[in-house]
């Protein structure tokens, strides 16, 4: 009777179960300790492949098939050099002693088997034309969805800045169905060329599938199982930007250029169309990507962090000698100390980052990097909001006295930070005793009659589609138009092509914004419990808090007229301050 070794890769790709299926099986089925062993240490670190492993062995058992556990088990060093060859060695030795048949569907490992001398049967990788139960979920409008257990599935619909979050099924999705889902993707993204598991942990999983990136995190991390599935619902070409020709000249030296912005605002979308037109103008071009998500040509080479660490890039990058580097994205330490050195090379680098607000992206930096050095790392700050550049910043090094001190020997290094489209002073970076301190330099700018004659043409065009609006001009190729929250869907349009159509027939870039109504001041009182500041109001109020005419902070009054602040949260220690010190503290709603 024939004998049959199956080794790991075999177990998992079910390669048993399939060629009992077709009868090319007929004899013992082997199956090594040392297998079991590696499967075991994959599970208990709470990597889905190992569970995936002891399932199909249990599937296999209820087969008509005469089954033996053999060998001995693998030890600790052979199982953390498993990766190296250590166990698939263990297999090949136990088909040449047994004088069996090896059985797998690692390539490597078929081709070893051949070399010692050994029959042996290999499961190639399959063609996949089933779409995965994930991928149903989705229509075209459709930017990511959100699954856990106990709850309804969720979707994000629509464009970033532009999306709605949408139920998209009646069925509460119970705890087996989530890890089933999660366990369809690990084993399909064995078999996909296209796909890959990116990081695998105890508590987290992440998979590239193809275009989509699929985050699955269990307990002990979250309370439950939870799958996170993103699909970029729209490549755009950089001339889709409407990007000036002095602003295209800078992105074409990048200089160390910043793409900042919310998350799901488009920034990697806005750091893909770069990556292209680089490529496409004949620049080599690579990224550093975490986890590898951009959908990029095959000319431009995508780097992992998660399977290398920063002083292995930093060596292939130096060695290899690219034309262009986009690092997507920067979160901690090693991340920013990558970029800088990089940068500080010589290399054109464009780094995508979080963050709230432009000038967030420079304070970043700060406590990373030297001030004096911040405009030699950092040349260009672009901030995304709704999928579009809504705010260029450029910095720049001068010996001056910083605005606001008028005595000529306090002049120090400032780093100016510049509005690109109006260079309009807007921030200065500078040290005040042992601090770095980063201060907004306010100057209004007096309207002329360009920017009379430009709003009157704005306000006029846009009244053709509301009743109600307000018109403020930024600069010579931008303003914002405030209008009721009721109309600001009928000015965008569908996917954004009614503020298209009138921004090229204006020939200047519009912002819309809801308009701000006349508030009133409205009763209230404090009252502290705990770790907290109950407010107690009028109900269901949108308000708006400040302290000495100066606004804090906007929220929103629950039914019974309740806003909650933390007390050691800034705004709470704002409030707390205020009432100590009898300051004027008012709600207007």
């Amino acid at each position: 009777m024939k004998k049959y070794v199956i080794d790991t890769s075999a177990i998992i790709e079910k390669a048993v179960t399939t060629f009992h299926k077709e009868k090319k099986l007929d004899g013992i089925i082997l199956i090594p300790n040392a297998v079991v062993g590696e499967l075991e240490n994959q599970a208990n670190k709470g990597q889905e492949i190992g569970f995936i492993g002891l399932e199909e062995i249990q599937q296999i058992r209820k087969l008509n098939l005469k089954i033996e556990f053999v060998g001995e088990r693998a030890n600790e060093t052979q199982i953390k050099f498993a990766k190296s060859g250590e166990i698939d060695a263990l297999i090949r030795d136990m088909a040449n002693k047994e004088k069996a048949i090896l059985i797998t569907a690692d390539k490597v490992q078929a081709e070893s088997g051949k070399a010692f001398g050994l029959e042996v049967i290999y499961l190639a990788p399959k063609e996949l034309t089933e779409k995965i139960e994930l991928e149903k979920f989705f229509d075209e409008t459709t930017m990511s969805v959100h699954l856990k257990e106990k709850c309804y599935p969720f979707a994000k619909k629509g464009l970033p800045g532009q999306w709605k979050l949408e139920k998209i099924s009646d069925e509460i999705l119970t705890s087996d169905k989530v890890q089933e889902l999660a366990k369809e993707v690990v084993e399909r993204s064995r078999i996909d060329e296209e796909s890959f598991v990116e990081i695998s942990r105890r508590g987290s999983t992440i998979v590239q599938y193809k275009n989509y990136r699929i985050v699955i995190v269990k307990p002990p991390v979250s309370d439950g199982w939870e799958i996170t599935v993103v699909r970029p619902i729209k490549k755009l070409d950089l001339n889709e930007y409407k990007i000036s020709e002095e602003l295209l000249k800078k992105l074409k030296i990048a200089r160390g250029v910043i793409i900042a912005g919310e998350t799901g605002s488009g920034k990697s979308t806005l750091a893909q169309a770069l990556a292209e037109d680089y490529s496409q103008s004949g620049k080599i071009t690579k990224t550093i990507e975490s986890p590898r998500d951009l959908q990029l040509n095959d000319n431009i080479t995508q780097y992992s962090k998660n399977f290398t660490n920063s002083e292995e890039i930093h060596d292939i990058l130096f060695l290899s000698r690219p034309d262009y580097i986009v690092f997507d994205e920067m979160r901690d330490t090693p991340d920013f100390q990558l970029y800088i050195d990089v940068r500080l090379a010589g290399s054109n680098l464009i780094g995508v980052l979080h963050s709230a607000t432009p000038i967030d992206a420079v304070q970043r930096f700060i406590r990373r990097l030297d001030t004096g050095m911040i405009p030699s790392v950092v040349d260009t700050i672009l901030y995304i909001e709704k999928g579009k550049i809504s705010k260029v910043l450029t910095l720049k090094m001068m010996v001056k006295v910083p605005s606001g001190m008028m005595e000529a020997d306090l002049a120090r290094p400032v780093v100016e930070i510049r509005d690109f489209e109006s260079n309009q002073l807007e921030y200065e970076i500078y040290s005040y005793g042992e601090e770095t301190v980063v201060i907004p330099v306010s100057k209004e700018k007096k309207k002329g009659a360009k920017d009379k004659l430009a709003e009157k043409s704005i306000k006029e065009e846009m009244l053709n589609y509301v009743s109600e609006v307000e018109v403020e001009m930024l600069n010579d190729n931008r303003a914002v138009v405030y209008v009721p929250s009721e109309n600001i869907s009928r000015v965008i349009g569908a996917q954004g092509k009614t503020i298209e159509k009138i921004e090229n027939k204006l020939g200047i870039g519009i912002e819309v914004r809801e308009i701000k109504k006349n508030r009133k001041t409205i009763p209230y009182k404090i009252q502290e419990e705990n770790k907290i500041i109950r407010i107690f109001t009028e109900p269901n109020k949108d308000v708006e808090i400040f302290i000495d005419d100066e606004f804090l902070l906007t929220a929103i009054s629950s039914k019974k007229g309740e806003i909650k602040i933390h007390k050691k949260s800034n705004f709470g220690r704002d409030i707390l301050k205020a009432v100590d010190k009898s300051r004027t503290i008012e709600l207007r709603a």
